[in-house]
């Protein structure tokens, strides 16, 4: 990893979105001119990783190990994640704005 920050992709194998959110953090990373290549990609295997990364499902996105995303409760788990768009929506993945705006004020700081 060659920047000042950490970008890290939390996944398991039985989500299948875990490659669009990592298609979705290396553009935003690409707007911000950050490189793409710093993602740290970390497959949860068993329920004893996600113990160990209060992994709360795939995918996960963290950047500086904080979840762009926290949720209320941390349950660890393999699992799919379920995130929520702006408008209360379920979705897969977690809202792109909301990755812009987590990115920016992670790189202002």
């Amino acid at each position: 990893m060659t920047g000042a920050h950490r970008y890290e992709l939390l996944w398991w194998s039985g989500c299948p979105s875990h490659q669009q959110a990592y298609q979705m953090l290396a553009e935003a990373l690409l707007a911000v001119g950050e490189d793409p290549s710093d993602i740290v990609r970390l497959q949860m295997i068993s329920p004893e990783d996600a113990e160990a990364e209060a992994f709360v499902g795939s995918p996960t996105i963290r950047i500086d190990g904080k979840d762009i995303d926290p949720p209320a409760v941390v349950t660890p788990a393999l699992t799919c994640r379920m995130y929520f768009s702006r408008d209360g929506r379920p979705r897969p993945l977690p809202d792109p704005e909301l990755l812009a705006q987590v990115l920016a004020r992670v790189l202002a700081e």
